[in-house]
């Protein structure tokens, strides 16, 4: 088995003629950047893996005819090609190397159209989050995906991945948000899913199958999303300091077990909670406890003061110092703390970011695992969740803290003891019924493990569906399915 975060061996077919930039320019002038300073972007995401060598070109499309004159030549030359939004993945999906193509949509931000009589919104691929809520917000709708990345991930980004983030236990993770998909397949076909109807059940659902394929079946080049209108009413936050992690986590399955669907329910470890601290500073920091772990609860929508007052009796009733607010303002400024997690463990050290999901009864079992591991194995184990839905981001930190604002290090050489460390915690999460990713993908880093969650028949179905889509394996080659 190859190391989890190695790039693969080339795909058989991907002997390409001399000359495919050149063709490229001809074909699209002024859109193919080999620049040094793109090449070297297009090795890396937001996992912190870096390719050995840097992609022939990055292509700026602008259009629809721009991706499928990309697809239509790269298919002719077996050339490999990886879409690309803005390189906020986890999971390493959207890394480029040698040889291959990078095609860029992030250029095709544009919002379509918006039906606030149907509750849809037809838009391009590289429109970020938060920018899209906020011009669906003069119509009182929103598009209910809500990733921590949200004001620098693109709706396209988050339909290759599938993404969730902090309110799927309420509103649902992104398929169900989307109602159709306007796909370029590998030979250049532009493909025409879905629909716009509240219903529709015709033929296969290939909509929903090109959701979290994550690149390696086509290229998302529109969506028709499902939209929400605006939530009325309260909003209700409650801001819950437990001594440890696992007490959070059991209060988290209590208020769940009753039956309240918070609008989000985000736990926080000690370790996480004390680097958003000292990353946020002595003033906003001052919001968050000095120590132990943190559930942040917040309901909406009618009936959130009476739900708010009963989640807090169950927060209390499992050892929780508890505080409650009706002010948006203090609200909001206490979810942007929790959006801060990521960037402020960055500065401890190396981190690998992994993604297990576990049913949500099962959640304080899971931490206490995860604790298990960190001990055996002295590798520091900081811990966020969603723990409305039982997602858990465990981050492994390795080596030398990285100074702010610069660059981590280069995690394609992720130590052995951390990767075994990573298979613990993988198997710990499928032990307990669970998924090896609830929301970041497979990608490069978790494809040594898709096995050990599929089986070998469904995997190999798995492997054929892709075979059909992109016969000669040009799209994303290496990420989810082992070379």
């Amino acid at each position: 088995m190859d190391s989890p975060a190695s790039p693969g061996a080339p795909h058989p077919e991907t002997t390409r003629p001399a000359g495919v930039v050149a063709r490229l320019q001809a074909a699209l002038p002024g859109r193919v950047d080999v620049s040094p300073t793109a090449l070297e972007a297009a090795r890396a995401d937001r996992s912190g893996h870096r390719s050995p060598a840097v992609p022939l070109a990055v292509v700026h499309a602008a259009s629809v005819a721009d991706v499928q004159a990309v697809c239509r030549l790269a298919h002719e030359t077996r050339t490999p090609l990886v879409t690309r939004g803005a390189g906020t993945g986890l999971a390493g999906g959207a890394v480029a190397g040698a040889g291959e193509v990078v095609l860029d949509v992030m250029g095709m931000d544009r919002i379509l159209e918006v039906s606030p009589a149907d509750r849809v919104a037809v838009v391009e691929p590289g429109i970020l989050n938060g920018a899209l809520n906020a011009a669906l917000a003069e119509h009182g709708l929103w598009w209910a995906p809500d990733p921590a990345s949200k004001d620098i991930s693109t709706v396209g980004g988050n339909i290759a991945m599938n993404a969730g983030g902090l309110l799927c236990a309420k509103y649902g993770v992104t398929r169900e948000a989307v109602l159709g998909l306007d796909v370029v397949l590998a030979d250049g076909t532009l493909m025409r899913l879905g629909h716009r109807t509240v219903k529709g059940v015709t033929g296969f659902d290939l909509t929903a199958l090109m959701i979290g394929s994550e690149g390696t079946l086509g290229v998302i080049v529109g969506a028709t999303l499902s939209l929400r209108p605006a939530v009325r009413g309260t909003q209700v936050t409650l801001g819950g300091f437990f001594p440890d992690v696992v007490a959070g986590a059991a209060a988290a399955e209590a208020v769940t077990n009753a039956g309240h669907v918070p609008a989000l329910m985000e736990l926080m470890d000690e370790v996480t909670l004390a680097a958003v601290r000292a990353y946020a500073g002595p003033e906003r920091g001052a919001a968050l406890p000095e120590s132990g772990a943190f559930l942040l609860v917040q309901a909406d929508g009618a009936g959130a003061e009476e739900d708010g007052a009963a989640m807090a009796d169950l927060m209390r009733a499992h050892g929780g110092d508890v505080t409650v607010t009706a002010d948006h303002a203090e609200g909001e400024a206490l979810l942007a703390l929790r959006r801060t997690a990521f960037p402020a463990l960055e500065r401890l050290g190396t981190p690998l970011v992994e993604d297990v999901a576990v049913p949500r009864s099962r959640m304080a079992e899971m931490f206490a695992r995860i604790r298990d591991i960190e001990a055996r194995t002295g590798i520091p184990i900081p811990t966020t969740a969603h723990a409305g839905d039982g997602n858990l981001h465990p981050i492994l930190l390795f080596g030398a803290a990285a100074q702010v604002g610069g660059a981590a290090e280069d995690a394609t050489s992720i130590p052995a003891d951390v990767w075994e460390a990573a298979g613990e915690l993988f198997r710990a999460g499928l032990e307990l019924g669970g998924t090896l990713t609830g929301e970041h993908g497979v990608g490069l880093l978790k494809r040594a493990f898709l096995r050990d969650e599929l089986g070998d028949a469904q995997h190999a179905l798995q492997a054929k569906i892709k075979a059909v889509f992109d016969p000669h394996g040009i799209l994303n080659p290496g990420k989810v399915f082992t070379p």
